[in-house]
């Protein structure tokens, strides 16, 4: 079982960018399919993006594709989200999430994961 711990997020004009960080500890981290989540104020958890632990497999929401990459370095148990071109809808705390059954190219539920981390806390202002 992996434990998740986010780091990258802060405050950020429009426009701007972020890289988004999500280290693993813990074994067989290459087994887990890995994804991005975020929750903004009074709003249900939501999918952003998922890779699987191949890295080959990806799958983003229309919210943020061409816009944001996600990639991982299974070597240094480490997943990524590269987000450019920001924009205030893109506030939220940022979930790194961990599911088993996982195997990308397609989006995960929430009931599909088996592990959280914590959250970052995204902010862009206008």
């Amino acid at each position: 079982q992996v434990q998740l711990v986010e780091s990258g997020g802060g405050l950020v004009q429009a426009g701007g960018s972020l890289r988004l960080s999500c280290a693993a500890s813990g074994r067989s981290f290459s087994s887990y399919g890995m994804a991005w989540f975020r929750q903004a104020p009074g709003k249900e958890r939501e999918f952003v993006v998922g890779v699987s632990g191949s890295g080959l497999s990806t799958y983003y929401d229309d919210s943020v594709k061409d816009r944001s990459t996600i990639s991982r370095d299974n070597a240094k148990n480490t997943m990524y989200l590269q987000m450019n071109n920001l924009k205030p809808e893109d506030t939220a705390v940022y979930y790194c999430a961990a599911s088993r059954y996982y195997s990308g190219g397609s989006r995960l539920g929430a009931g599909g994961v088996d592990v959280w981390g914590k959250g970052t806390l995204v902010t862009v202002s206008s």
